[in-house]
């Protein structure tokens, strides 16, 4: 549908995207070390890494040399793991864009949380609608539901330069090509899409990351920021004033009635 490229949107709280970049390297460096493993590793790693509903419900076993982790840290590790290098590349693309300032407005220990909770939501979610599948769940895609979802509470009217249709660039408000991505999603899931996508997946990812960043998110950091990604003109409050101080007026006699009119004090 689109491709995300940039965005307009500076950091206002930390100075570099050290946990997204952090992500980015550990997902690229885990899928060329598996790929250059070759086949039969690659297919190990996504056996014993990766999240099989069928397995961690105990509908069955998993053969003893591919178990290497506990099957409940499945819940996140599949979400290092990535088919080809297109899967990663989109993922990691949106991760980029959005990441950065998702990571800004939550602070970095609370933004690394928040992605794992979010890898570990589109898990959740996929084996609940897939109790007894067989199939491994790979890639970071859970998690980047979490992102895009956070993003579009946070700066719905930030410009985003994208590609419509992979091929005409657009630069327009964020929430446009977000919503879009998002309702696309819900329909894929609904109509039981592509059995190679985990819809499923994604809309955990979804509902979780629009869940925790109403919680996580830093201290003073807005909801629904304007195109500049600071608060929105209508929601901010005109700074109190103290009211200008008066000064009284000289004390002036009462006025005395009788002969002579005003007369002074004794």
């Amino acid at each position: 549908m689109f491709i995300p490229l940039y965005d307009t949107n500076r950091l206002r709280h930390i100075r570099l995207q050290y946990v997204t970049i952090g992500l980015i390297a550990v997902n690229a460096l885990i899928y060329f070390a598996t790929a250059l493993g070759g086949e039969s590793f690659s297919n190990a790693a996504v056996l014993g890494l990766g999240f099989i509903p069928s397995v961690v419900h105990d509908r069955v076993e998993l053969s003893p040399e591919f178990v290497v982790i506990p099957e409940s840290l499945s819940y996140l590790t599949y979400s290092f793991l990535h088919a080809d290098i297109f899967h990663l590349g989109g993922n990691m693309l949106f991760l980029w864009v959005f990441g950065d300032n998702v990571e800004d407005a939550l602070g970095h220990i609370r933004y690394l949380i928040f992605y794992m909770l979010c890898a570990i939501a589109g898990a959740f979610f996929q084996g609940l609608v897939a109790w007894d599948s067989r199939v491994p769940l790979i890639g970071a895609s859970g998690a980047i539901a979490g992102v895009v979802a956070a993003y579009l509470i946070l700066y719905p009217r930030v410009k985003v330069w994208v590609l419509a249709f992979a091929r005409i660039p657009l630069r327009i408000p964020a929430f446009i090509p977000l919503i879009l991505w998002i309702l696309f999603q819900i329909v894929m899931f609904a109509a039981g899409g592509e059995d190679q996508v985990s819809w499923a997946c994604h809309i955990g990812g979804i509902i979780a990351g629009a869940m925790l960043v109403l919680v996580l998110r830093s201290r003073g950091v807005p909801l629904l920021a304007g195109a500049d990604g600071e608060p929105a003109a209508d929601t901010v409050q005109a700074p109190a004033t103290e009211p200008a101080a008066i000064e009284p007026a000289p004390a002036q006699p009462a006025p005395q009635w009788g002969r002579g009119g005003a007369s002074g004090s004794d």
